[in-house]
């Protein structure tokens, strides 16, 4: 009887503690499934800021310190307020008003990892061209996404090339 209740106990013990781990592991949500961040209620107000999804990590660390960034009291006295966070290879600037409402996002990243879809059009529009530079600038006015994109250095040899193109691929310009 001892060892049966032993049994018991012990499975009872086994089967609560994996069921707890396998909730835990369902649970977890990754950032990137994320569309938008709330950063502060301004009254009726919020200050949005939309995450690129953009891949590199670099790019991720930054914006993810930006949204984890507390305001605080620190805008109070002044009409605008402006906020600026550099890494190594790129840079954020984030303007609030005078309530503390986020305005303005200004990100600019030179050597990125570039996405699939740039890498595959630069390519397919210019074969045996290679990349030698990129800088990619993302903006936002208000919550609303105002420009996307990367200008990009190719060469051929001794011939060069610049474009613009766009994340989703589509190449804008070249000069």
């Amino acid at each position: 009887m001892k060892t049966f209740i032993i049994t018991l106990l012990f499975l009872g013990m086994t089967v609560s503690s994996y069921s707890q781990e396998k909730v835990m592991k369902e649970g977890i949500m990754k950032v990137e499934d994320l569309p938008a961040v709330v950063i502060k209620s301004v009254g009726d107000d919020f200050s949005v800021y939309l995450p690129d999804m953009n891949s590199d990590p670099k790019v991720r660390k930054l914006e993810d310190n930006f949204i984890a960034y507390d305001l605080g009291k620190n805008y109070e006295g002044y009409e605008t307020y402006l906020v600026y966070m550099e890494i190594k290879g790129g840079s954020l600037a984030a303007t609030y008003n005078e309530n503390g409402k986020l305005i303005r996002v200004v990100e600019e990243y030179k050597d990125v990892k570039l996405p699939a879809p740039v890498i595959y059009s630069v390519y397919k529009a210019y074969p045996g061209w290679e990349i030698v530079k990129d800088k990619y600038l993302y903006s936002q006015k208000e919550g609303d996404i105002e420009k996307k994109q990367y200008n990009l250095k190719i060469k051929n040899g001794k011939d060069t090339h610049k474009l613009t193109v766009h994340a989703d691929g589509e190449i804008l310009a070249e000069r």
